[in-house]
């Protein structure tokens, strides 16, 4: 008899926990599961790539409270006064200054909820996968009939805001919490001793022979640069790093370093880099691409590949990259030494412009003695 499981996500943009629960999907034996994708907005490029045969929902409603969710409260309260909202704004400031006295968030949440419209069923397994986000937390919950729940953290919790006290309360309904590496598993276990033992490690599930073969259909880079291509994939965001690497290649073009740097992702900070990267006078070496569904041909021919993340819970772009054997550099994150065996793999450093150009040059070396050695053979 199959189980019915139902993921949880925002949406489906491009992104790794997107690509994550693809990947897991995929891995799945359709004649075991009934599985639905419960997302909050139908969006993303990853849409096109839900296999046929997973059921997609979408919650109904959402776009009244998506602002609430996203923007600050007061930002978001005053746009619905300046709309004329005016008892929309004060319920929505009083149900969160409320949560704010009680301190207990669901009072907030529970508000959220009652503007959304969701046709219930019954599931065996139901999964708030895009964690920690409290919203999704709180409907798994709250509104979604199943035997047995989970919350699944895809971060290092000690890097984005976590709120312990919320978690805890919230956290202990769930019958297991997965965490995608060991040491984001350490660290909440330590925030939350109280029910360490509800807390497993399940990391990311990645496909090399499909991602080997992804890497086949694409063209890869087509602009015929003759020299060193570094490679960044990741949603433009600080929390990814690409603020670093813009400094980086700055210096290595001031000392005549023969490199163009390609930066594979979409985000919120693209505004900022592209200011950051004018200012530098790179706009011909460090090439915003935007986002990519097939990224692996880009994995394949680039030389180097770079990681620079200020935190990580898994990161599943270097997962993905050490399918390709290039030399690899990353900065120190939750589950980097998990993923890179030293000097085997790849190199870890810190987040630091000087380290990371040191490594550069000192790979691109390596990268050219080989190739000599290569002909001379």
């Amino acid at each position: 008899m199959k189980r019915s499981v139902i993921f949880m996500v925002k949406n489906m943009n491009i992104g790794g926990t997107e690509k994550a629960l693809l990947n897991m999907i995929s891995e799945m034996s359709e004649d075991r599961y009934d599985i639905t994708i419960l997302m909050m907005e139908e969006k993303g490029e990853f849409l096109k790539h839900i296999p046929p045969y997973v059921e997609v929902e979408v919650l109904k409603g959402f776009s009244k409270i998506k602002r609430m969710i996203n923007h600050p409260p007061k930002q978001t309260a005053i746009s619905l006064l300046k709309e004329g909202s005016i008892l929309k704004s004060f319920s929505f400031s009083y149900f969160y200054f409320l949560s704010k006295i009680f301190r207990n968030k669901d009072i907030y949440l529970r508000h959220l909820a009652k503007y959304i419209r969701y046709d219930n069923k019954e599931y065996d397994i139901a999964v708030a996968y895009a964690g920690p986000m409290d919203f999704i937390s709180y409907f798994i919950l709250n509104k979604v009939a199943a035997t047995k729940k989970i919350q699944w953290i895809h971060f290092d919790v000690t890097k984005i805001g976590f709120n312990p006290v919320h978690a805890l309360k919230s956290y202990r309904e769930f019958n297991k919490i997965f965490v995608v590496s060991k040491e984001s598993q350490q660290k909440l276990k330590e925030i939350l001793p109280n029910i360490s033992h509800k807390i497993f490690l399940f990391p990311n599930v990645i496909s090399k022979n499909i991602i080997h073969d992804m890497a086949e259909r694409g063209s890869g880079f087509q602009d015929g640069f003759n020299g060193i291509r570094l490679l960044t994939v990741g949603r433009l965001s600080r929390e990814k790093g690409q603020d670093l690497i813009i400094k980086v290649l700055a210096k290595l073009k001031a000392k005549g370093t023969h490199v163009r740097w390609y930066c594979i992702g979409e985000g919120i900070d693209r505004k900022n880099y592209e200011k950051l990267i004018e200012h530098y006078g790179l706009c011909e070496d460090f090439i915003l691409m935007g986002a990519k569904a097939n990224p692996y041909p880009y994995m394949k021919d680039c030389d180097i590949y770079i990681q620079p993340s200020r935190h990580e819970g898994f990161c599943i772009t270097l997962a993905e990259a050490i399918c390709f054997n290039k030399p690899i550099i990353s900065t120190k994150f939750s589950g980097a030494y998990e993923q890179l065996v030293p000097e085997k793999k790849g190199v870890i450093i810190d987040f630091d412009e000087d380290q990371l150009e040191e490594m550069i040059l000192k790979k691109i070396k390596e990268l050219k003695n080989y190739q000599i050695e290569y002909v001379q053979f």
